[in-house]
């Protein structure tokens, strides 16, 4: 039975269009065709022309009078921005690929050949663009029916795809998650068989595929389907070691992986920062290696906020991460255990202070890091701990009201200091900002420019005497 789908977009019934005139046989395939049935908007249209796809957006091009045509000869493949839709044209092919290689041998082929050679069968259909089978859709690995049972299934035998192109792996996993599907128990068997060959992947492109894992709906799908595979091992070790940590013969605490699952969980059902949903996947990636064993208590994991916050910086250098979020994430899991103590050990205003100095613009984020670290089965536990919460951050904006610490900038400035206190530049100008800073957050003297020049007034002499300046030398006349 021949399936027409009702594809109602003017820019590729116009690209029909000039492919007839031009005797060209051209079909919309992969993505596209996948996301247009799941009814989901579409801006990336990937075709496949039978023969140069290159001269074929070429002509293209010419016709929408367009200049910015980047084409990848080595490939066959061209790519055209369109206002907001990016077009991608590539002529049918077949490929092959070299045991410990990315790049592949590529020769002319049918569109079935084309179809055969993509990731998954949900990717693998295409649609007719030429006017008279506008629509026609070419389905021959059955993804449709896998798309609607939500399944993922590779058109050839699993490992076949998976040797061609590792990444497939990650793809597939991505997919999970972010579709919400079944990896068929096959696949996922050539995914656990195959998985170290995804070292001979760039970073970058696993890294890619890892943060929209992050980014999906519910980011633990594809996190559990990574760990079940032993792709963590590969992609990302420190998550991989969380795994089986707290396990003991006659104590058991909570496993750190399956708990930090349900913290990147509950973070996400609140918020689309990608970067605080990897804060939350890392907030206690250094308890491994904190992890000691205290009789009668349990395992106990002092200082890994501390660690974890120092192991931050080469995971983002490995996993080629923006280096540009890098200190907001070191900061939030420095920080992750503070509102908690500060609970424990009594709310005063000083301890809110520096609390809400050291987390600036981001103490709410800290606060929905904090409450979706609370998974514990306890319900009166969790009932106690959230009623603390809400205590502190009330807590908070009294104080916020009071003395304005939330992004808080000194009421001195190094230069008004230096002028105060006749110095240059140099390293004692910080260290009395830093006492009037201690002097705000104690509540010593209010978050105001007079106080706090009064309160150098007072103190600057002691200080300076403590830690006695180079002189300047003379100059002879």
């Amino acid at each position: 039975m021949i399936k027409i789908i009702d594809i109602s977009d003017d820019i590729l019934k116009r690209i029909g269009r000039i492919a007839d005139r031009e005797k060209i046989v051209v079909y919309v395939v992969g993505g596209y065709v996948r996301d247009y049935l799941l009814g989901k908007q579409v801006k990336d249209i990937d075709m496949v022309v039978m023969g140069s796809g290159v001269e074929f957006a070429k002509k293209i091009a010419a016709e929408f009078g367009k200049t910015n045509l980047v084409v990848f000869e080595n490939f066959g493949t061209a790519m055209l921005q369109a206002g907001d839709r990016k077009l991608e044209f590539v002529g049918a092919r077949k490929e092959s690929y070299s045991k410990n290689s990315r790049k592949p041998h590529v020769e002319g082929g049918t569109l079935e050949d084309d179809l055969s050679r993509r990731d998954f069968t949900i990717n693998a259909m295409a649609s007719s663009l030429n006017t008279e089978t506008f629509g026609r859709l070419v389905d021959p690995f059955e993804g449709q029916t896998d798309l609607k049972a939500g399944i993922l299934r590779t058109p050839l035998d699993p490992e076949t795809t998976f040797d061609d192109d590792p990444l497939r792996i990650m793809r597939g996993i991505r997919f999970s998650a972010q579709l919400g599907f079944t990896i068929e128990p096959k696949v996922l068997d050539a995914a656990k068989k195959m998985a170290k060959r995804l070292e001979i992947v760039s970073q970058e492109r696993i890294s890619d595929e890892f943060l929209k894992i992050m980014s999906s709906l519910k980011p633990s799908v594809g996190l559990k389907a990574m760990y079940d595979s032993g792709v963590m091992k590969i992609v990302f070790p420190e998550i991989a070691r969380l795994g089986g940590v707290n396990q003991r013969e006659d104590y058991h605490h909570k496993d750190v992986f399956r708990h930090t699952l349900q913290v990147v969980d509950k973070v996400a059902e609140i918020s689309d920062n990608l970067w605080l949903r990897m804060t939350a996947l890392l907030h206690d990636v250094a308890k491994p290696k904190t992890k000691a064993f205290v009789p009668g208590t349990g395992w106990t994991f002092h200082g890994h906020e501390e660690l974890g916050s120092r192991m931050i910086k080469k995971i983002f250098q490995r996993m080629r991460f923006p280096l540009d979020h890098l200190g907001y994430v070191e900061m939030l899991i420095r920080l992750h255990l503070r509102p908690q103590a500060l609970v424990d050990d009594g709310v005063t205003d000083s301890a809110v202070r520096r609390l809400m100095f050291e987390a600036g613009e981001n103490i709410d984020d800290l606060m929905i890091l904090c409450r979706a670290d609370i998974t514990s089965k306890n319900e009166k536990l969790i009932k106690q701990v959230t009623c603390n919460y809400d205590l502190l951050i009330k807590k908070m904006k009294e104080v916020e009201e009071k003395d304005r610490i939330r992004n808080w900038q000194p009421p001195l400035r190094g230069e008004e200091i230096m002028q105060v206190c006749g110095l240059s530049e140099g390293p004692m100008v910080g260290v009395l900002k830093d006492m009037i800073t201690d002097a705000i957050l104690d509540g010593t003297i209010p978050n105001e420019h007079e106080a706090a020049l009064e309160y150098l007034l007072l103190k600057k002499d002691g200080i300076l005497k403590q830690a006695p300046l180079k002189k300047k030398r003379n100059r002879i006349t």
